[in-house]
């Protein structure tokens, strides 16, 4: 106003009050201006735009005026929402149209028995708004995994070609006149069932859930926040009877929790898969105007990036703009706390190799009621109430780059009956803390922190190593002054629990039998997380990364990653197997299980006289003696897979190694284990023995004679100067087959 009273004060005449509100409105729409969000990168700031474009005088009898004027709740931040009565409305500033949203579904709660619990991922999608018309607003879900090179023609028509389908579809109501935001009504979409608020049609069939129930399906709340909305939602699915038992009314009702957050205007930087390093990754195409498309992938990996890149650069270690934060579910069990936090920091080592020191932390969950667990801004280690015996580490990724923006570690309370199991079946003679089922908690807290840290590697991007103990020499690992430094396995990553190989008189100490974040992992976080600015694209970065990774694996066969899972056909890629030779691995293990049979009686009494801990234990060593065997029998016609340099891509399991698989097999199923059933447990749990021992052999005798496995090792035997030729492998069978009925090894 003291502009105006500046102007006026001179006059002494009456003033038209008509003229007056005609100069006013002139002089405001020349240095007037309204509200409206956008966001650069994580941050929203506020633009100002036209406030009156339409009209000089505000008209309350529109569409969007006769709701607001209603009244309801209204709360801003990335939208501002409204609650008018029964419905729930967005104000879209013109701003956010066209950036990317990821929305993020989780289970706030569910019906007991429920197959999956509170924490758990229902669903995720990149979504973004397109102006359709002036009255239509898309919501859009973004697929892209073709792109062209920066600057290429192509792109044009790649992007001329290309759409993404319409999930829903917005009428828009009318615009705020002050900032122009575009009224929605989001009720439908957030009570209905679709891609964004529900379930999968496979989810749908895995969980035995129908339809949604409209008339018991509600909207709890929407919070605003300046980069996010979270969208609570009360569920009630048609579910067939039996599933779970609070469907016996043929429904169930569940809670879920959506997060819409906002991603960053300018992606990061994607990092290109090399097929010999172990990252998730999600493939793409690019197009080039002078090449042919060339298939790639795009790996998962946190945005890092140095404070000092100076520094940096000069080789210093350097903290992130951005520290890598996990917090602990409240509901988590205090004194197993510290040693799940400890899992998470021992990667801070990892880090530093690749130039970054204190670049993940784990916190507390903070007293904040401005923060929720299922918000996807934020990375939480859950701690779910179940019997399963897991815990998995997905990641949430933003398809464009790859940056991880946040991740949940679902952590089962039943874990640690699993860790217990493994340890005391395959440590227990090694370790006097595991001969009684009750573990200190020194010793249950150290195994935790190990499978904390494991998962907390797949948060990071890491995929599974499963050839990573295969380049340990056997011998090795029962070298106490080796062993202890150097760790059994060479990634965390590994199924390779525990250092079964060892034994008693061995000596070997926890550095010796526990898996360790190791050589690999180190290697694999400074490739995925270095710093590396000096590239002009992802390409030009490519090139050289794929240079260093060859000099590196030449210098270093230890570091090697092959990409199976552990399912392929090569014999070193095999989940829970040890060492270069696993024939020989499995017979030192087989001597450890010998002793946990001689001492499972002592080792599970229960004071109350029942036999459940032996049942427990006695089904884990029968376990893991299976997988001995499957780790031997892998070796039979089996082919080595390899993409290090100077190695050829496909060779095969040497004569040797085949026969002596033979053998094993051979003194250790055909010739019957009767160690691992003493009548003295065998009577307790009521176990039939000699079927369980007979069908384990018809079994594996199948295996050795069927017609596939015979025309493999033939096929071999034309391609390898050094295969086992299929006349020699049938004797060597019959050999230890049908052995003369006098022979002191008991068959049966």
């Amino acid at each position: 106003m003291s502009v105006f009273c500046c102007i006026f004060a001179p006059m002494k005449t009456i003033i038209n009050p008509r003229l007056v509100r005609i100069f006013l409105i002139a002089t405001l729409l020349s240095v007037g201006q309204s509200m409206a969000f956008a966001a650069d990168g994580d941050s929203v700031t506020v633009i100002r735009h036209d406030c009156c474009a339409d009209s000089t005088v505000e008209d309350h009898t529109t569409p969007y005026h006769k709701i607001v004027k209603e009244g309801g709740s209204m709360r801003e931040g990335l939208f501002t929402v409204r609650h008018i009565k029964d419905a729930w409305y967005l104000e879209v500033p013109d701003s956010l149209l066209g950036r990317l949203l990821l929305a993020v579904t989780r289970f706030t709660s569910v019906p007991q028995d429920f197959r999956l619990l509170s924490g758990e991922e229902v669903n995720r999608s990149a979504v973004y708004l397109e102006q359709y018309g002036e009255k239509s607003l898309f919501m859009r879900e973004y697929v892209q995994s073709k792109f062209a090179k920066p600057g290429e023609k192509i792109g044009e028509a790649l992007q001329q070609s290309t759409i993404d389908p319409i999930v829903y579809k917005f009428d828009v109501i009318g615009r705020n006149p002050d900032t122009q935001a575009q009224l929605i009504d989001i009720t439908k979409l957030l009570l209905s069932d679709n891609k964004i608020m529900s379930f999968s049609n496979e989810d749908r069939s895995q969980l035995g859930i129908g339809t949604v129930q409209s008339d018991r399906t509600f909207i709890d709340t929407i919070k605003t926040y300046p980069i996010n909305l979270e969208i609570t939602t009360l569920r009630t699915y048609g579910m067939n009877p039996g599933k779970v038992p609070a469907s016996k009314t043929g429904s169930a009702t569940l809670s879920l929790n959506t997060s819409i957050v906002l991603l960053p205007r300018n992606p990061m930087r994607p990092r290109l898969f090399d097929e010999r390093v172990g990252f998730f990754n999600n493939k793409v195409t690019h197009f080039s105007d002078d090449e042919s498309p060339e298939h790639d992938a795009i790996v998962s990996r946190y945005r890092l990036e140095p404070k000092d890149p100076k520094a940096y650069r000069a080789g210093k270690l350097t903290e992130p703009k951005k520290q890598i934060v996990y917090y602990i579910d409240p509901a988590t069990p205090r004194k197993w706390v510290p040693y799940l936090k400890a899992g998470i920091n021992d990667w801070n080592k990892a880090f530093e190799a690749a130039g970054f020191k204190n670049a993940i932390v784990a916190k507390d969950w903070p007293n904040d009621p401005n923060m929720s667990l299922d918000d996807a801004r934020f990375s939480v280690l859950r701690y779910l109430p179940s019997e399963t015996e897991n815990a998995y580490g997905p990641r949430i990724v933003d398809p464009r780059s790859g940056e991880i923006i946040e991740a949940h570690i679902c952590w089962y309370h039943n874990v640690m009956n699993l860790v217990r199991k493994w340890y005391m079946t395959q440590c227990g003679p090694l370790d006097k803390r595991a001969q009684k089922m009750d573990f200190p908690d020194e010793l249950m807290g150290q195994l935790i922190r190990f499978v904390s840290s494991h998962e907390v590697g797949h948060t990071l991007g890491l995929r599974h190593n499963m050839g990573s103990s295969s380049q340990t020499p056997v011998e090795k690992l029962r070298d106490k002054a080796w062993v202890e430094k150097h760790g059994h396995t060479a990634s965390i990553m590994d199924y390779a629990r525990f250092n079964y190989v060892a034994q008693p008189e061995d000596k070997i100490g926890e550095k010796g039998l526990f898996p360790r974040i190791n050589d690999y992992d180190l290697w694999a976080i400074k490739w995925g997380y270095q710093y590396r600015p000096e590239f002009k694209d992802a390409f030009a970065e490519k090139k050289v990364l794929r240079h260093e990774v060859t000099a590196t694996l030449q210098q270093n066969p230890r570091l090697w990653w092959v990409g199976d899972e552990g399912k392929g056909p090569d014999p070193r890629s095999q989940a829970e197997d040890l060492g270069d030779d696993n024939v020989k691995a499995s017979d030192y293990g087989i001597k450890n299980l010998k002793r946990v049979m001689e001492h499972i009686l002592d080792w599970t009494a229960q004071p109350d006289g029942q036999y459940d801990d032996l049942s427990t234990i006695h089904r884990q060593v029968r376990a893991q003696f299976m997988r001995y065997m499957g780790h031997v029998q892998k070796n039979l016609a089996g082919k080595y897979v390899d993409n290090r340099p100077g190695f050829a891509p496909y060779s095969y399991v040497p004569r040797e190694r085949q026969k002596a698989a033979v053998d094993w097999l051979g003194r250790n199923v055909l010739t019957a284990p009767l160690w691992l059933y003493p009548q003295e447990v065998v009577s307790r749990l009521g176990i039939d023995d000699v079927d369980e021992i007979q069908n384990r052999q018809h079994t594996l005798l199948a295996l050795l004679l069927a017609p596939g496995m015979v025309n493999n090792l033939y096929n071999v035997s034309l391609r390898s100067a050094n295969a086992y030729p299929v006349e020699e492998y049938l004797d060597d069978v019959f050999a230890t087959v049908w052995k003369p009925l006098n022979d002191k090894n008991e068959q049966i």
